[in-house]
């Protein structure tokens, strides 16, 4: 798999203004997390909306915590995304998401290469046993992309997801440390 020159770097004020207008976009919002049952884009660890005024220690508590590993996806010098993976320490496992927020972009290998950067960095900096994600069913290019790296199905959260006046499945999959192989390095990447 070819893997798309990217760097991995420290949340900014500006990428979080760029995350908040991106999640406007219904596509974008439900390729990410979706929405809550009340309509607005879900987002774990941090409400974009709210973040670009958040006080200095306020920042520090969201994109420094130990347990939310929250960086942006830049290409060429340009933000194009973020990725986060929320560690459970005490079961040494942590949930993956990745979003690549210019839809002009997608599919072109940029989110692919952030899945493998912060897959290297969850099982060799932060040690973890296990990493998975929760994908709603409906986003097909998601499940297919992580069934790249290895991911295998886990099991299924029935009509979790509120999507288009309906609820959907989401998919649980995971991979574990001693099944992921990689050929990358992360030189490049926050840690």
């Amino acid at each position: 798999m070819s893997v798309k020159s990217i760097e991995l770097r420290i949340v900014s004020k500006e990428d979080v203004i760029r995350i908040e207008k991106w999640l406007k976009d219904d596509e974008i919002a439900e390729a990410w997390f979706g929405r809550y049952s009340y309509g607005d884009s879900a987002h774990l660890a941090y409400n974009p909306s709210e973040a670009a005024s958040f006080s200095d220690k306020k920042w520090k508590e969201v994109f420094e915590d130990s347990d939310h590993k929250i960086l942006s996806i830049y290409a060429s010098g340009e933000h194009v995304g973020e990725v986060h993976l929320a560690i459970e320490e005490a079961l040494g496992d942590g949930q993956l998401s990745v979003l690549v927020g210019r839809k002009d972009l997608w599919h072109k290998g940029f989110g692919s290469a952030a899945t493998s950067k912060m897959i290297e960095l969850g099982f060799r900096e932060y040690n973890l046993f296990r990493i998975w994600v929760d994908v709603p069913e409906y986003n097909k290019n998601a499940i297919s992309l992580f069934r790249q790296f290895g991911f295998i199905h886990e099991g299924t959260l029935r009509q979790s997801r509120p999507h288009d006046g309906a609820r959907f499945d989401s998919v649980v999959m995971g991979i574990l440390k001693n099944e992921y192989t990689s050929s990358i390095t992360i030189d490049d990447a926050v840690i």
